[in-house]
């Protein structure tokens, strides 16, 4: 469920059990030199009753809000609006637009085209490899195994002098499983790079978040988001909680204004509905059970894979005819059977009470 841990304290414990972490080696050389752009909201953020230094419309906007001016670049009253919720001091916190920014800032930040590769962990979310071909960076692929948890020797063994990256989520997309943690913490201490945890859907997990560990493992980024338990993904607002130093050469590198005045005020509006949320998640969780529990009466359900998040995967005899039958019935799922490891696997979201009963008419209609 929801962490609502205000532990801010934890974050003064600085860990020295570890070797020292060398952050400027795996950081790019033109990243180093880079002077980041600085806007008019940089240079001055004290009161003033006119702004003359930004050239905006000083008459408004011909909305209903006054969108004229130009947002805090720095999201400072979000971010700490987030940190008493997560127990994470703000200045810890960065927010992209989407986790598709962080994902693709990391690869800007630390991995040098044509020249260095991270590791991904498949089956797992698209992105990773996406933005890394975007960037021109060498993707090393160590499957899971069997059982969708991590491949710790293989990862540890594909690790090159140009490894910057390893790309983690848990819960895991698509398989839904949480990932062993005691594996996850061997890494964090292993591995010679950065390590991403993507908690996209920790909200859903029973799992202990990574967030109060930033300390311990200064090579760590965790990312979170607003588009799942929040239901703000229209919105695209991606959270990464990391050192002071990561989050530093984060804003050096990002766009001046990446996230607009209304997804501001519109997420602020809706973090101050906690329990609203945690109504959901528990709702939704007791649906998951529910619709898992029906679908394993299906003969041509094979396998419902353990889910620690909003969706399910689950294996059947023919996955490409029972989608084709789905969608033209206006029922639309994941097709996983592509990935490795999803042979024949629909990935199927938990959706309202009443979306789950037409999702189950129609599967007792349902003919090979």
């Amino acid at each position: 469920m929801m962490s609502e841990n205000n532990n801010l304290e934890n974050f003064s414990k600085i860990s020295d059990l570890r070797a020292p972490f060398d952050l400027n080696s795996l950081v790019r050389d033109n990243i180093k030199k880079l002077t980041p752009y600085s806007s008019a909201r940089h240079e001055f953020t004290g009161k003033a009753s006119v702004l003359l230094d930004a050239n905006e419309n000083p008459y408004g906007s011909t909305l209903a809000e006054p969108f004229n001016r130009y947002p805090d670049p720095l999201q400072w009253q979000l971010k700490m609006s987030i940190a008493s919720i997560k127990g994470v001091p703000a200045e810890h916190i960065f927010i992209g637009n989407g986790s598709d920014e962080v994902i693709d800032l990391a690869y800007r930040i630390f991995c040098d085209p044509e020249k260095d590769n991270v590791i991904i962990c498949p089956p797992t979310y698209g992105m990773y490899e996406v933005s890394g071909n975007i960037n021109n960076v060498g993707i090393k692929k160590v499957n899971l195994l069997p059982e969708f948890q991590l491949d710790v020797e293989g990862i540890l063994s594909a690790v090159d002098e140009n490894t910057k990256l390893l790309f983690l989520c848990s819960p895991n997309n698509p398989t839904g499983n949480n990932l062993n943690r005691n594996d996850i913490e061997f890494l964090l201490n292993n591995f010679p790079g950065i390590v991403v945890i993507d908690e996209a859907y920790i909200n859903y997990s029973n799992q202990k978040s990574f967030i109060q560990e930033l300390t311990e493992y200064p090579n760590l980024i965790v990312m979170q988001t607003l588009s799942k338990a929040w239901g703000l993904a229209a919105l695209r607002l991606g959270l990464c909680y990391t050192s002071l130093d990561i989050i530093a050469l984060f804003n050096k590198v990002k766009p001046p204004y990446n996230i607009n005045e209304a997804s501001q005020g519109l997420a602020l509006e809706a973090l101050q509905h906690t329990d609203q949320v945690n109504t959901w998640i528990k709702e939704l969780v007791n649906e998951k059970v529910s619709l898992t529990n029906q679908l394993l009466n299906f003969p041509f359900v094979e396998k419902v894979f353990q889910s620690d998040a909003n969706f399910i995967l689950v294996k059947v005899k023919d996955a490409n005819n029972l989608y084709n039958y789905l969608a033209q019935n206006e029922v639309v799922v994941r097709n996983r059977s592509k990935d490795v490891l999803c042979d024949n696997c629909l990935r199927i979201t938990i959706g309202t009470p009443e979306e789950n009963t037409q999702l189950l008419i129609l599967l007792q209609q349902y003919e090979q």
